[in-house]
């Protein structure tokens, strides 16, 4: 009992333990997932700052001319040998208006989904996409000027902007990306993604400011209000709410980056087969810990039968010698009772009555003599002296034994078979031969047959005992080599448990079968065969 506990306690906390590791490998793989998440995030963070660089480099008042951001975006999304990511992993940058519309879009936006103007992350199955907005764009306030950054586009790209009118610049004329007035000039703000405050004087660092207007009417310079204020030559001509609509259109306002998650996903899928592997071989740990332990536990458990049963084998052992004496110490008094009857019954003067007790006295001493005889000789110890035995003249020695018995029941026996010389003690062999046959005759009726069959295959010997009675019930064909078992009204029970003591002394087998079409059949296997 107290194994069966300690089994049941040892079987609980290794499974704990497996639970354990296994919710530990869980959080880890979580940890792994997150990481990567914000690798991929601390990549498309360092990308949006140079497209924040690259942007203030290039503006000038706020603006940005498209023929000159297309070429770096290009260079990010289908460089070679850029140090910022990989060639797999940016698929796509479009800068979004106020409405959420495409200003530039680089890569292949097919793999884009649609995206929204709120900031965030959203991850697909194979692409990720972060939308973040230009910092800088804000509502003016009054008596000041909105402060985003335009993306204007190129001549060559303003065809269709301009309703098919293109206008050729003036030979000789510079184009500046805007002339050059306080009213249309507002005070910079910062447009990288990390919120960097505007620096007018970085501006005029970075780039240089262009020319001042051509003259215009004798060259007198465009002042407040004239037509194309604020604006590249190439704009001039369009009205105030052509250019306010380009504008509305071409204002910065959000920045969508799309990346590969083929890395990311490489790293999920390589980082779970490690945890499965850790968790696969911690369950085999625990499965041979708990084999291990149930084999202890099962030896400890076979140690103590062990020991019960030497314990109680010492004890039959010593109720058998004790039971043996008393019947060899009974037989002596039996034979005195019988002597006495016997007497009584030869006196002359003795009455018939007298005689026939005397003689019932004799018959059930007798009886009793038998039993005890049986009991004695099924509780003697088996020692074994194998000499080469002939069957056929042993087995004609025990038939002549049995040959009043036979006669009386008027039994046909033959012995059938080629002669075999086996391995065996004689006067075993013949006890046991003995004991079968008479207990084939017995379950006989009159006139019934009975054959003793002996053969060879290969280094073995077998004897077979066929009879044509009543056969065995497969139930208990088993149960008739068990001491005291019968089926006969004159049977003490012990003959064929002898027998079966004696064939197992010898290492031999016996079985019990049934004859067709009927009787039964005792067959003994494994005789070893001599010269």
């Amino acid at each position: 009992m107290d194994i069966s506990r300690r089994s049941t306690t040892i079987y609980g906390l290794l499974l704990a333990v497996w639970v354990l590791v296994l919710g530990w490998q869980v959080e880890e793989h979580v940890r792994v997932r997150e990481t990567a998440k914000t690798e991929l995030r601390g990549r498309a963070g360092v990308i949006a700052n140079f497209l924040s660089a690259t942007i203030r480099g290039q503006r000038w008042r706020n603006a940005v001319i498209q023929d000159r951001l297309e070429p770096v975006l290009n260079l990010l999304v289908n460089g070679r040998t850029n140090e910022l990511t990989r060639p797999s992993e940016l698929i796509a940058i479009t800068l979004l208006n106020s409405a959420g519309d495409p200003v530039v879009s680089v890569g292949d936006t097919n793999l884009v989904p649609p995206a929204v103007m709120p900031e965030g992350e959203y991850w697909g199955p194979r692409v990720v996409t972060f939308v973040n907005p230009v910092y800088g764009v804000s509502v003016a306030a009054e008596g000041e000027t909105n402060n985003s950054i335009i993306v204007l586009p190129g001549r060559r790209d303003l065809t269709n902007e301009m309703r098919g009118r293109d206008f050729p610049r003036p030979e000789g004329q510079p184009v500046p990306l805007f002339t050059n007035s306080a009213e249309n000039a507002p005070p910079a703000s910062p447009t990288n993604f990390a919120s960097e405050p505007h620096n007018p004087q970085h501006e005029h660092e970075s780039m240089e400011s262009p020319p001042p207007p051509p003259p215009d009417d004798g060259g007198e310079p465009r002042g407040p209000g004239r037509r194309g204020h604020g604006r590249p030559p190439w704009m001039n001509r369009m009205s105030d709410d052509e250019f306010k609509a380009l504008i509305a259109k071409r204002e910065l306002h959000g920045l969508v980056l799309a990346m590969s998650t083929e890395k990311y996903r490489a790293v999920c899928v390589e980082d779970l087969w490690l945890r499965f592997v850790i968790v696969f071989f911690a369950g085999i740990s625990a499965a041979g810990f708990g084999l291990a332990w149930r084999t202890v536990a099962r030896t400890s458990e076979l140690q103590i039968r062990l020991v019960r049963a030497s314990e109680l084998n010492t004890h039959l052992r010593e109720m058998n010698l004790a039971a043996a004496g008393l019947a060899h110490e009974t037989r002596n008094p039996l034979n005195i009772i019988r002597g006495m009857a016997q007497m009584l019954s030869r006196q002359t003067d003795a009455s018939p009555e007298i005689k026939e007790k005397s003689h019932a006295i004799v018959n059930e001493t007798d009886k009793v003599t038998a039993q005890l005889n049986e009991f004695i000789n099924y509780s003697r110890p088996r020692e074994i002296r194998r000499a080469a035995l002939a069957l056929h003249p042993a087995i004609q020695e025990v038939v002549r034994a049995l040959n009043y018995d036979i006669e009386e029941k008027k039994v046909k026996l033959e012995v059938k078979g080629e002669p075999v010389s086996i391995a065996a003690d004689e006067q075993l062999f013949r006890q046991m031969l003995f004991n079968l046959l008479l207990n084939a005759v017995q379950a006989l009726d009159t006139g019934g047959e009975i054959q003793v069959i002996t053969g060879k295959k290969g280094a073995e010997a077998f004897l077979e005992v066929r009879d044509n009675g009543p056969g065995v019930p497969l139930d208990r064909r088993k149960e008739i080599f068990k001491p005291y078992f019968t089926t006969h009204q004159k049977g003490t029970g012990l003959g064929l448990a002898v027998v079966q003591q004696i064939v197992l002394a010898h290492g031999w087998e016996i079985e019990c079968l049934a004859n067709e079409p009927k009787g039964a059949i005792f067959r003994i296997t494994h005789l070893a065969v001599t010269g």
